[in-house]
């Protein structure tokens, strides 16, 4: 996993959330640079789909509620059929060695809403691994927000 550097993260505010409201809906679309490393978090009531590109890196992730349960909800595009085995294979593999990175960019860029509704530290992180082949295809939980230091 590559470290972390504030310096290298870019966050806009779309729709009309600002840095602590509203906490639903809260969309997030993290993408990145391969050539710099800068990392860009658009935080807005709906994705920022005019920021993906072609090869679907993207994290996008959301705020959901079930019942008085809050979590954070994960969306990672491993192909959709678009690759073969091996290649989705690969970005399984990719994805979850960045997904640290990308979840504490996204703390750290939503860290005001954080400060002030501290109880989204302590919810559950669901990452699902979206898939046309069963075996990358799946639905894990991954900690929290206090389990990925800044």
């Amino acid at each position: 996993m590559s470290n972390f550097i504030p310096e290298k993260l870019s966050v806009e505010y779309m729709d009309g959330v600002t840095a602590t409201e509203p906490v639903i809906p809260r969309c997030y679309t993290l993408t990145h640079s391969d050539l710099t490393g800068d990392l860009f978090l658009a935080i807005g009531t709906h994705y920022a789909w005019d920021k993906i590109n072609p090869m679907r890196d993207e994290v996008l992730g959301e705020w959901k509620t079930n019942g008085n349960s809050l979590y954070y909800w994960v969306y990672l595009y491993i192909d959709q059929g678009q690759y073969s085995q091996n290649v989705s294979a690969k970005r399984t593999e990719i994805f979850r060695r960045e997904l640290p990175l990308a979840l504490t960019a996204i703390r750290y860029g939503d860290r005001f809403l954080f400060n002030a509704h501290p109880y989204l530290d302590h919810a559950s992180i669901i990452v699902n691994f979206m898939s046309a082949y069963p075996q990358f295809a799946r639905q894990e939980t991954w900690g929290t927000f206090h389990s990925f230091p800044i």
